[in-house]
């Protein structure tokens, strides 16, 4: 006898403003067993002292995760010039200082070559993995971790404030698997004064804002109740990337099923990704083709 599945069939997103001092997985079990899910998953981690958006993704709607990992991201960071430490944030150890401490304008001039596509070296506490093994658990191990450089897609990089001449605020967009901690370790290099992130928040992540994050004080206190799937958006919010197009009634099982049906397009080229709809409810993703969508990924929601 098969064994039956825990958890409710609940799908959607629930986008988390995420506290300092709690891991992204530690989140994404408490809002499972909140809403009683079967399964739960993140787009995106965030270290476990940043704050900010955390997008959890339910049900069916994990199928989507790629989709918002893929988009763009917005951070507000503080720099503390004059310091390095092991870890590129306030949790290391200072491994270095200096009493230089460069003028606005030449912070402003220094971020330019951080802009566009860069290579970026991950921090050597990340969860970046080396012959199976997480950076960060050899590093604190005492190894010498040595990490490749990434390619990283830069869309804006700009000084927001600078409070003091200690501090520097700044405000990163960026593209998929950037590490904040490596810019702020990479600008005092190049700034010739150190430097090391203080305080950090994700301030959107693709369609998800932070201004519109649930804390999870609340998520606690609608736990397990009936009331606690109103916070919930809808799976198709995180496929505003791309175009949508109409199933027919005729073409939902063949979609469904994992085969070619028929839709109505407006607007969308031949080969074009875009996602089916019928009865205002996703049913598939895939490929626009002569009139029919080609699916690569399918949604069960009744």
């Amino acid at each position: 006898m098969a064994r039956k599945r825990k958890g409710r069939d609940v799908s959607g997103w629930l986008v988390v403003d995420k506290p300092a001092g709690m891991t992204s997985n530690a989140v994404v079990n408490k809002v499972k067993w909140a809403f009683e899910a079967r399964k739960a998953g993140h787009a995106g981690t965030l270290d476990p002292e940043a704050t900010g958006v955390l997008a959890v993704a339910l049900g069916e709607a994990t199928k989507t995760v790629p989709f918002v990992t893929d988009a763009l991201k917005a951070y507000v960071f503080t720099v503390r010039l004059g310091q390095a430490t092991n870890t590129d944030d306030a949790e290391g150890e200072v491994i270095a200082e200096s009493d230089a401490r460069p003028t606005d304008d030449e912070i402003k001039a220094a971020l330019s070559p951080f802009v566009g596509e860069i290579m970026q070296v991950p921090p050597k506490f990340s969860a970046v993995k080396i012959d199976g093994q997480r950076a960060y658990k050899l590093a604190r191990d005492g190894e010498d971790v040595e990490l490749d450089a990434r390619p990283l897609w830069v869309e804006s990089l700009i000084l927001v404030d600078r409070p003091d001449p200690d501090h520097v605020v700044l405000e990163l967009v960026c593209g998929k698997g950037g590490y904040v901690r490596s810019i702020a370790r990479d600008l005092g290099a190049a700034l010739g004064c150190h430097g090391h992130v203080v305080r950090l928040r994700r301030v959107w992540s693709g369609p998800f804002l932070a201004e519109e994050g649930v804390e999870m004080d609340r998520i606690e206190a609608l736990a397990r109740s009936e009331e606690i799937d109103t916070l919930l958006l809808p799976v198709e919010i995180a496929l505003d990337c791309m175009p949508e197009v109409r199933a027919t009634d005729e073409s939902v099982t063949r979609l469904r099923n994992g085969n070619p049906g028929l839709v109505i397009a407006h607007d969308v080229e031949y080969g074009e990704e875009c996602w089916a709809s019928h009865g205002g409810k996703p049913v598939a993703v895939g490929h626009y083709r002569a009139g029919e969508l080609h699916p690569n990924r399918v949604f069960l929601i009744p």
